[in-house]
């Protein structure tokens, strides 16, 4: 461990750099998951939530230590880690403040916008010696980026990641900011500073959008839930893949790809 070189997490905090040999990674963030396996870290992960699937075939054996909300407190304490990495969105402040108690770095990342990737391949690829795998991440993000189409869609979405009751996504999130290479604007309700602020449906807000995408996470809508809803609301409604739009990290390479496709 070299005690001189440190990063600044999404709060402001410095981290020591570890090699990855020392290093016993707990992941509270599926995506995050996923790109620690693509840096090359698979070896380093103590513990994953049930939802951190990909890739399977790495984290098929790692322990899981709860949900993303609804985290087991000893197991990860029995694990003991060097480090859990946490994301400001999916896990909740109490969880990760008993976590504080007992692990020596708690890693928080809150990626908000697509360009935010580039500066999570280098946190990540510095605070564990694998810079090189980081820049070649950041390569390949920043060709997917600049392959995105130069015509812009410039229509006005209502993005649904929830029902009963009906959520969306405000502008601020990174769904909505991913949306916007496209041209899309996201809609959502006037006035509500939630950043997953829960709607109805009304005329109103019908008349002010062009089309409804139904994320197929964190709720798992599928093409029924898109035939019933087109029928009942008269607008074009789509199945988007949720993890292509909303997975920060190594997912945000081939979700910049999977952009191409939303109106193929």
């Amino acid at each position: 461990m070299d005690k001189d070189s440190t990063m600044q997490d999404a709060i402001g905090q410095r981290h020591s750099v570890y090699r990855p040999e020392d290093a016993r990674i707990v992941s509270l963030v599926p995506s995050i998951t996923e790109l620690l396996c693509e840096l090359g870290l698979a070896p380093s992960l103590a513990g994953r939530t049930g939802f951190c699937i990909h890739p399977a075939n790495a984290v098929r054996l790692v322990p899981k230590i709860g949900g993303t909300k609804d985290v087991n407190i000893e197991k990860i304490r029995k694990l003991a880690p060097t480090h859990v990495i946490v994301n400001i969105d999916e896990n909740e402040k109490p969880t990760v403040d008993l976590l504080a108690a007992f692990v020596p770095h708690i890693i928080v990342t809150h990626p908000q916008t697509p360009a935010d990737n580039v500066g999570l391949y280098q946190l990540l690829g510095t605070l564990f010696s694998v810079n090189e795998r980081a820049r070649q991440l950041q390569d390949q993000f920043t060709r997917a980026l600049a392959a995105l189409p130069a015509k812009r869609v410039n229509e006005r979405v209502l993005y649904c990641i929830w029902k009963d009751p009906w959520m969306t996504v405000a502008p601020d999130t990174y769904i909505a900011n991913m949306l916007a290479l496209t041209g899309i604007t996201t809609w959502s309700p006037a006035n509500n500073g939630a950043r997953y602020p829960v709607f109805a449906w009304d005329v109103k807000m019908l008349d002010e959008i062009d089309r409804v995408f139904l994320s197929t996470e964190p709720y798992r809508f599928t093409d029924a839930h898109v035939d019933a809803l087109e029928q009942q609301i008269g607008k074009p409604v789509q199945l988007v893949d949720g993890e292509m739009i909303s997975w920060y990290g190594s997912r945000a390479i081939a979700g910049l790809r999977y952009l191409h496709s939303l109106y193929d």
